[in-house]
């Protein structure tokens, strides 16, 4: 897990999703509420919300909810980015 001096300020939400979906997540953009979406780990149907401006503080939270379920971690996300 990456400290938050090593992530980027703002991430493209865009560029991470693609990045997820390719890493096996399932994508539901009317599943979030607002300009949330939200993300799927199939093997054991966790969600995980995603909000639309991917700060750094959030980004950091996000990541250790993504390696928590599905054990994908920050170098893999960024290899697909």
């Amino acid at each position: 897990m990456p400290s938050r001096s090593q992530l980027p300020g703002n991430i493209n939400r865009t560029k991470l999703l693609k990045s997820l979906k390719r890493q096996g997540f399932i994508v539901d953009m009317k599943g979030g509420s607002g300009s949330h979406c939200k993300i799927i780990w199939p093997k054991n149907e966790k969600s995980i919300t995603i909000p639309k401006k991917v700060r750094k503080d959030v980004l950091y939270y996000l990541l250790k909810e993504i390696v928590k379920y599905s054990n994908i971690t920050w170098d893999d996300i960024k290899k697909n980015m």
